[in-house]
């Protein structure tokens, strides 16, 4: 037991740079640096010497750039790490399943990690195509948070020695705004998703105005569809600037709503709770929260620099984690 929670552990900082390094590869333009899958230019590294006039031959259309196959490469050899770290934790939570192994919960993890290698094939296979992108990003923050639970629900730390020593009636009353403030959190991480991988990151180059005005020309219903067929080359976006400006302005004003959100989930915790831990884990909910806005912030004024995009991203993981740690906490002092 002390294993998989070990295990788990190891597997939550995996994901949380899996997330990072699949953002990090998404916004350098590195989605399709190895155009097939799961290799790269049909071999388990990326083309090196004569191999690469052969992938040239092969890959016309895509002709080798080592700087963003690597990059690719490294992403995907990081997730399958991940993935046969999750195999173990399902073979050891059936060896001790007797024990009050979540069994259950690794198999779920295991099933979620192999969905997320489809959408990683289907990322490259149908040119990274805004709706599968962003569905895996989603996928990488299920699994994240899953494996935060499975180390939470085997952490010593976390398990009450006694039936009721953790009982914190206040905390309990958090839990409606606390699940308010996921499902929000949710929503702007889609919109997010959706602004990155429909490279409308920089078509509000100015801030707080977009473009000089406060409500410029947009398309909403062209923004925002999911599904546009099979066979269109997404890099780069294929959306016209009406279209781009409507999702990111949906994207700012979804920022404003989470922040309020957010922060009243926070504020609530800090005032109820009593236990330290949890009005810590309040104020850092506080403190990642003003980190992310910042970060969003200095995306549009500095336009989009990789380091500053890429935390973003790892911000919106922390923010989960955050939230669901506050949510396992008040369900277990309820006794639930």
């Amino acid at each position: 037991m002390k294993l998989l929670s070990r295990l788990s552990l190891c597997g939550a900082v995996m994901a949380f740079i899996v997330i990072v390094l699949g953002a990090w590869v998404r916004l350098s333009d590195a989605g399709l640096g190895c155009p097939d899958w799961p290799g790269c230019y049909g071999t388990i590294t990326v083309p090196q010497g004569e191999e690469i006039a052969a992938a040239n031959e092969a890959y016309p259309e895509r002709p080798v750039e080592i700087v963003k196959a690597w990059k690719e490469m490294i992403h995907r050899y990081v997730a399958a790490l991940l993935g046969l770290l999750i195999i173990g934790m399902v073979l050891l939570s059936w060896r001790h399943r007797q024990e009050g192994a979540p069994l259950g919960l690794a198999v779920a993890l295991l099933a979620l990690v192999i969905f997320q290698g489809m959408l990683g094939m289907w990322t490259v296979t149908l040119l990274v195509k805004p709706a599968v992108v962003t569905a895996h990003l989603f996928g990488g923050l299920t699994t994240l948070s899953l494996l935060w639970i499975f180390y939470l629900r085997n952490s010593r730390a976390e398990r009450p020695s006694v039936p009721g020593a953790d009982a914190n009636t206040q905390l309990q009353r958090t839990r409606p705004v606390l699940w308010l403030a996921l499902v929000v959190l949710a929503g702007q991480i889609f919109l997010g998703g959706w602004t990155s991988t429909n490279y409308a990151a920089l078509s509000c180059p100015d801030f707080p105005t977009c473009q000089g005005q406060w409500w410029p020309a947009m398309n909403f219903d062209d923004a925002f569809q999911i599904w546009r067929g099979v066979g269109v080359d997404y890099e780069g976006g294929v959306l016209a600037n009406e279209s781009r400006v409507a999702i990111h302005i949906s994207h700012r004003i979804g920022a404003i709503v989470a922040t309020l959100v957010i922060a009243l989930a926070a504020f609530a915790v800090i005032k109820r709770a009593d236990q330290r831990r949890d009005a810590a884990l309040g104020r850092m909910l506080l403190g990642v929260l003003a980190l992310q806005v910042g970060l969003g912030i200095s995306n549009i004024v500095f336009h989009l620099p990789l380091s500053v995009a890429t935390a973003h991203n790892g911000g919106a993981a922390l923010l989960v984690v955050t939230l669901v740690t506050l949510l396992y906490r008040a369900r277990r002092q309820s006794g639930a």
